[in-house]
Order: structure tokens, then C-alpha cells, then sequence
């Protein structure tokens, strides 16, 4: 009886050690199988994130690429605005010869009497025009460029392309630095001993501009900072320096479609001043690479006269005018002694003829940029990072 009842109790046992063992089992396979479950969630969170990522960083690539693809649209949309002005310029030139042909072909039988008398009043026109564009310049301006009396290297200091500038008219102690062929940072100096000091930026005022400027040609004449603006082909910016505005706006017709000067392939109008007042150099397609002067008054941003010259851009490395006449400084490719060999006087007071060629100061140069400055007769250079002044000898024109 015992026996029965111990093996009651021993099957009892071990069947509940069975179950127990069973329910073990399946929790172990269920937390398995939960583990598995949370990392392919994790997996896929992963993934997400990664997915994510990858588009956050195209998406910023994307809109770098538009972003730059609209500020090309800009500029193109300038210069396509540049060009149709340019383009309608040309159009009323040729509708007033279509009209002149047109009113020639009425009357065949006095052609020729006709193309003569045009002729003939195209001529007075043209004498009147040029007599009244020198009552304009004051013709008593009367001085020319006879050779170089000294070298001064000032500084050498910036890119070795840039601009320095005195204004002849207001504030003339200021020295106005802009460095670069494209920046649209102004350093104003108030004085050349400020600007020669070894800690110079730390006393100079900054003047930030609302557009960068192109080039080396831009100017200072009456407290305006005048220079053409990077992305245009032929606007002319009037900044107002102490107001730190723009005043006015110039297109400059026909100009900013090739570059000024052969050996400065930055600058496409070259801005300049002398006792006459501002000036802009350029070229145009149809003069054959020879160089264009216009006669700007700053006060209305509105051109007076132009003249086409007979100085090449072919090996010009600069530019400037005096006394209403144009010296072209050219120079060879590699670079060497800069020589002024062509000289275009718009009030016809210097012989052609007799024009002599003018070397600079013995010294291998590279000028970057040119200026006469009539308040002291000097001309201001940036030569290949240095900022040079050359002091004048003058004499009386022919």
C-alpha cells in the first residue's frame, strides 16, 4: 500500500516538473522572439534615420544648385536688359539712315546735289558740335605730360591687382584703398601716413558697398565713389561715401562687351578724372579695338560727348586722362618697362605728330591700374601689388 501511494506521488512529480519545464521553454522562445522583433524595428528605425539623413543632404545640395542657377538667371537677366538697350541704341541709328536713304530715293534727279549738301551741313554740324564740346571742357586747360621726374613706392600691401585713390576735390588728404578685382569693401584712410602705417587697418573706417564693383577702374571725384558693377555689362554705380547710398545709375551704351585693355583682361570700363572732371575708357565692338572716351557729368549720370581714338588696346596694360587728352601706358605681355606711346587730345591742342614716347621709371612693372591725380599732377599705379606714385614733368601743349 505504501509502495502504490510513493509511486502516486513520484508520476505526481514528475509531471509537474514537466509542465513547468514546458511553460519554461515557450517564455524562453517568446522572449526570443521578442528580442528578434525589437531589432528589426531597431534595424528599420536605423535605416529610416540613415534614409533621412541622405535626403536632408541632397535636399541642401539641391537648393545650393538653384540658389546659384537663380543668381546666374540675374545676372543673365541683366546683361539681356544691358544688350537691348544696347541693341535699340543701334536700331534709331539705323531707322534715322534708313530714313535719310528713304528721303534720298524721292528725289533721284538731285541726288547727288542732296548727298553733298548733307554732307556739307553734317560737317558744320559736327565743327559746331566740337567747338561747343570745347567751350564745355575749358579749352585753357593746357598742359601735357613731358616725361617723369620721380618714383615713389608708397606701400605694398593687398592683392596684386587693386585701386588706390585720392578724391581732388573733397576731403583731398583721404586715401581711398580697394583691393581685389572684385570686393565690396572700401577702406577710407585719413590721411598717406594713416595708410603707411604697419597697423593700418586697424585705423581705417570701413566702408561697405551695396554691390561689388568689377575691375580696377572706378574713381573718387567730389565724395562719390564711382565704379562699374561686377555682373553687369555696362552699369556705372554713383555711391555717396559718407551717406553710404547710391546716388545714380549710368549705362554706359556700347561698352562692358569686350575687355579696355589687352593686358588687363579684369577691367571693361576704366573710369578716370582729371581738371575737366569724370571720364570713362572703354572699347566697342565696331572701332576695331581701338579705345573709346566719353565725357560723363557726374552730377546728372548722363553722358556729354564720345570720342572714338586712335589708340589700340592690343599690348595696353592702362589708362588716364589730363587735360582732356588720353595716354594710353603699354607694356609687353610678360611684363617690363611700361612706356606711354599713344597720346589722343580731345580738344586737338597737341600735335599728333609730335607725340613722343614717354618710358616710365626704370623698373620691371606690371600696372594693374593708372590714375592722374590733377589737385598735386600725379599719377597714382598699383604695380603688381605695390602702391607707386609718379611725380609728373609738364609742359605747355603745341
Amino acid at each position: 500500500m505504501a509502495a502504490i501511494q510513493l509511486r502516486f506521488l513520484l508520476v505526481s512529480f514528475f509531471t509537474s516538473i514537466a509542465g513547468e519545464a514546458q511553460y519554461v521553454m515557450q517564455d524562453a522562445g517568446l522572449v526570443h522572439y521578442m528580442d528578434r522583433r525589437i531589432l528589426s524595428i531597431e534595424n528599420r528605425l536605423n535605416k529610416c534615420n540613415q534614409d533621412i539623413a541622405d535626403y536632408v543632404q541632397e535636399f541642401r545640395e539641391f537648393s545650393k544648385r538653384m540658389m546659384s542657377r537663380l543668381e546666374g538667371l540675374n545676372v543673365l537677366k541683366t546683361d539681356l536688359k544691358n544688350d537691348v538697350d544696347h541693341l535699340l541704341t543701334r536700331v534709331e541709328r539705323a531707322q534715322r539712315e534708313i530714313d535719310y536713304f528713304e528721303s534720298a530715293k524721292e528725289s533721284p534727279d538731285t541726288c547727288v546735289e542732296v548727298d553733298e549738301d548733307l554732307v556739307e551741313q553734317q560737317l558744320m554740324e559736327q565743327e559746331e558740335s566740337k567747338q561747343k564740346v570745347k567751350l564745355m571742357l575749358n579749352a585753357s586747360c593746357n598742359h601735357m605730360i613731358a616725361g617723369f621726374k620721380s618714383l615713389k613706392i608708397v606701400k605694398k600691401s593687398g592683392d596684386t591687382q587693386g585701386s588706390w585713390l585720392k578724391d581732388p576735390i573733397k576731403n583731398p588728404q583721404k586715401i581711398y584703398f580697394l583691393t581685389g578685382v572684385k570686393n565690396k569693401i572700401v577702406m577710407e584712410f585719413a590721411n598717406i601716413r594713416a595708410f603707411t602705417e604697419s597697423g593700418e587697418k586697424q585705423s581705417a573706417r570701413r566702408v561697405n558697398l551695396p554691390f561689388p564693383w568689377q575691375g580696377t577702374g572706378h574713381v573718387v571725384y567730389d565724395g562719390f565713389l564711382f565704379y562699374h558693377k561686377f555682373g553687369s555689362l555696362n552699369e556705372i554705380i554713383k555711391f555717396d561715401i559718407q551717406k553710404r547710398n547710391v546716388t545714380g545709375q549710368l549705362l554706359l551704351s556700347g561698352a562692358g562687351e569686350t575687355f579696355a585693355y589687352d593686358l588687363l583682361p579684369s577691367t571693361k570700363i576704366d573710369l578716370a578724372v582729371d581738371e575737366l572732371g569724370l571720364w570713362a575708357i572703354h572699347t566697342e565692338p565696331d572701332t576695331g579695338r581701338k579705345l573709346v572716351i566719353s565725357k560723363i557729368n557726374y552730377e546728372t549720370m548722363a553722358v556729354e560727348y564720345t570720342w572714338d581714338t586712335s589708340c589700340k588696346s592690343q599690348n595696353a596694360e592702362a589708362a588716364f586722362m589730363m587735360c582732356g587728352a588720353l595716354y594710353v601706358v603699354y607694356n609687353s605681355p610678360g611684363g617690363g618697362t611700361s612706356h606711354i606711346k599713344c597720346i589722343y587730345d580731345t580738344l586737338d591742342a597737341i600735335n599728333p605728330y609730335e607725340i613722343p614716347t614717354l618710358p616710365f621709371p626704370k623698373r620691371q612693372t606690371s600696372h594693374s591700374m593708372v590714375h592722374y591725380y590733377p589737385r598735386e599732377k600725379q599719377l597714382f599705379a598699383w604695380d603688381n601689388g605695390s602702391q607707386v606714385i609718379y611725380k609728373l614733368l609738364t609742359k605747355l601743349k603745341n
